[in-house]
């Protein structure tokens, strides 16, 4: 027998539809006007369905007095167009380095068709979406990366230069402050302009919606990712974390992977003064509704 959708019994029953949202009404008083950033990204990218799931999330935040601010990704897609031009990666210890050429196409496909196919996803839900990139009103401007590396047989530090990738370094609210008064939703692509020289860089997307959060003092900033959250030794996902106990668990290598740079963001844009940070399963049909508006959330929730 066929499991129905989440939510298909209360699409036939109109109490237990009052009664879901009569539950759901003191969190959504809870985030009454306040900002709540939302990376997208992962697999609910190149899922239709979760796209549009997301979408319908996002238009219920902004309907119900919420400002939610939306930026990702989309390192597949600038990959396969990489790959449909010709353009060779370069990488050095391990790391992709980012050339002209590349930075050139990293625009076009962020602030363009990834970008655009978002807006049209939120405009199609019934919201009014807007896309924009870190340059739009000088709006994030990023200092060039290089990352310190060991040479693994030599044991000798060297710096890498990764080309046209930046880190953050200014961040300024006034477009976003603007649009939280509107009806607009803003969605944002991680493409900023150098400080210093103006050029065009690609910025890490958890870093680029850390550093939004952080300036917006958002309520809340949601990181959509592959998996339900993080997890403790026995594989049990961990509801709640404090700053104290996840570096603790960075430390005892209970935290591994690529989820130590993710966790670590989480971190910094606490610092920054975000008031809560989650990372939580894109791949769950509405786990942004799940992790606002329901007791037990839909992920793992970090705080200072």
């Amino acid at each position: 027998m066929q499991t129905p959708p989440p939510g298909a019994a209360a699409a036939h029953d109109p109490v237990l539809t009052a009664q879901l949202i009569a539950t759901a009404l003191p969190y959504m008083l809870r985030y009454d006007e306040k900002t709540v950033v939302v990376k997208f990204g992962g697999n609910a990218m190149g899922s239709e369905a979760l796209g549009k799931a997301f979408a319908e999330d996002i238009t219920l935040l902004k309907l119900a007095g919420i400002n939610p601010v939306v930026v990702h990704g989309g390192g597949p897609q600038i990959s396969a167009m990489l790959d449909r031009l010709g353009i060779k990666t370069q990488w050095d210890g391990g790391m992709r380095i980012t050339d002209k050429k590349t930075a050139e196409v990293v625009e076009m496909v962020l602030a363009g068709s990834v970008n655009k196919e978002i807006v049209q996803t939120i405009t199609e839900a019934g919201g009014r979406a807007i896309g924009l990139t870190g340059k739009d009103g000088n709006m994030v401007t990023v200092t060039r990366m290089k990352r310190l590396v060991i040479d693994p047989d030599s044991n000798i530090e060297r710096l890498i230069d990764l080309g046209f990738v930046g880190e953050p370094k200014t961040v300024r609210t006034e477009v976003l402050e603007v649009l939280a008064k509107s009806e607009i939703i803003p969605v944002l692509a991680p493409v900023c302009a150098g400080e210093d020289d103006g050029e065009t860089y690609n910025v890490n997307a958890d870093t680029f919606a850390g550093a939004i959060a952080g300036a917006l003092h958002a309520s809340r900033l949601l990181f959509l990712t592959d998996v339900p959250g993080v997890y403790d030794r026995h594989r049990n996902l961990i509801k709640e974390l404090t700053v104290a106990e996840a570096r603790k668990m960075i430390a005892d290598k209970t935290i591994v992977g690529g989820m130590i740079p993710k966790v670590e963001t989480c971190i910094e844009a606490l610092a920054q003064g975000v008031e809560g940070v989650v990372i939580l399963d894109g791949k769950t049909p509405h786990a942004v509704l799940l992790e606002l508006f329901t007791e037990r959330g839909a992920g793992t929730l970090i705080k200072p």
